[in-house]
């Protein structure tokens, strides 16, 4: 008997410790030490949140910047890859339309040059980076849209990449709707714009 009270206390100890003191003191460190990321990223325009700089959302019209195709259609509640194995004739149709989607929206690209992240869907779906060459293949469309000169939007590009993980893992990436922002603003604002020009 004395070893099941000692075990049954032993648990409810563990169980606050574990399920309510340990979460909290993680919960109070986050909003402290990282307050913004802690919150969900969210980017705001004139105090409205427009989106958040973790999940990517889709940006059809070829004034913007596109992320990754997404197999949830970029729905946040159900993040997922489409799990189509590589030989799934599925998989080859899926492929096959985002390849024709990519070359209509940037004509100025063969299917050679369309990088393999432009057309196959990311893990999650919501991959909200993209690497600098889906970037720089992008900035003719969106020059032509926008006005833009793609001197501009280059510099736009390499200022807002990220250096891999560690200076080690993967490549250089860069956020989608910080990009897209940057362009709205740009276009929006008098000053700014005629230097992008």
């Amino acid at each position: 008997m004395v070893n099941v009270l000692r075990s049954l206390r032993f648990t409810a100890v563990f169980a606050a410790l574990l399920g309510i003191v340990y979460p909290f003191v993680g919960v109070v460190v986050g909003h402290i030490a990282f307050p913004w990321q802690s919150q969900g990223s969210l980017v705001q325009v004139k105090g409205r949140v427009v989106g958040s700089e973790l999940i990517a959302e889709a940006f059809p019209q070829p004034m913007w910047f596109q992320a990754r195709p997404s197999a949830v259609n970029y729905n946040a509640s159900g993040s997922g890859g489409s799990n189509l194995g590589p030989t799934n004739p599925e998989l080859v149709k899926e492929v096959s339309k985002n390849l024709r989607t990519v070359l209509k929206q940037n004509p100025s690209l063969s299917v050679a040059q369309v990088p393999t992240s432009m057309v196959e869907s990311s893990g999650s779906g919501l991959d909200p980076d993209i690497t600098l060459k889906d970037a720089y293949d992008q900035i003719p469309r969106i020059s032509d849209a926008t006005g833009l000169s793609q001197a501009w939007l280059k510099t736009l590009v390499q200022r807002k990449a990220s250096a891999p993980a560690l200076g080690l893992f993967g490549e250089s990436m860069v956020n989608v709707i910080e990009l897209n922002l940057s362009i709205w603003e740009a276009l929006h604002t008098d000053k700014q714009a005629g230097s992008a020009k």
